[in-house]
């Protein structure tokens, strides 16, 4: 049996972006069909976008954490804070592994230019750094959220 892990990882590979592998992977377990997981989390992957801020991986779990425990009544503001808290903890275990959350920062490369394209595929940046973001990304969230 594989670990949701692996099925990210397979995901991944397969030609959906971070955000969706991640996302995707654990939706399900709070009742968020897989398909729309992948469509919700489309717009996030390589930095969200390939604007290659924050890494895709990681707002996959964010969004995980926001689906658990994010705000829906305005009145009662804890469920918002508990939700940065773990963000903000998961981001703190992320870049003790990576040393960023940042998608640039991670890859050091502009992959919206022909010569960091180039530079991804010769470094193969893809399982060097992205395949390892999407694997600890899951490890943490299960950690956080799962375990």
């Amino acid at each position: 049996m594989k670990t949701r892990i692996n099925i990210a990882a397979d995901r991944f590979s397969q030609g959906f972006n971070c955000a969706q592998a991640v996302f995707s992977t654990y939706a399900p377990l709070l009742s968020i069909k897989k398909e729309d997981a992948l469509r919700m989390a489309t717009g996030f992957g390589a930095g969200m976008g390939r604007l290659q801020e924050v890494c895709g991986a990681v707002t996959g779990a964010f969004m995980l954490i926001s689906c658990k425990h994010g705000m829906i009544d305005a009145a009662e503001p804890t469920s918002k804070e508990t939700a940065y808290a773990l963000e903000q903890d998961f981001a703190r275990r992320f870049r003790e592994l990576h040393g960023s959350i940042s998608c640039r920062e991670l890859l050091g490369c502009d992959l919206n230019t022909a010569d960091g394209k180039q530079y991804f595929k010769e470094k193969d940046l893809f399982n060097l750094v992205c395949q390892p973001c999407v694997k600890d990304a899951c490890k943490i969230i299960e950690e956080m959220l799962f375990h």
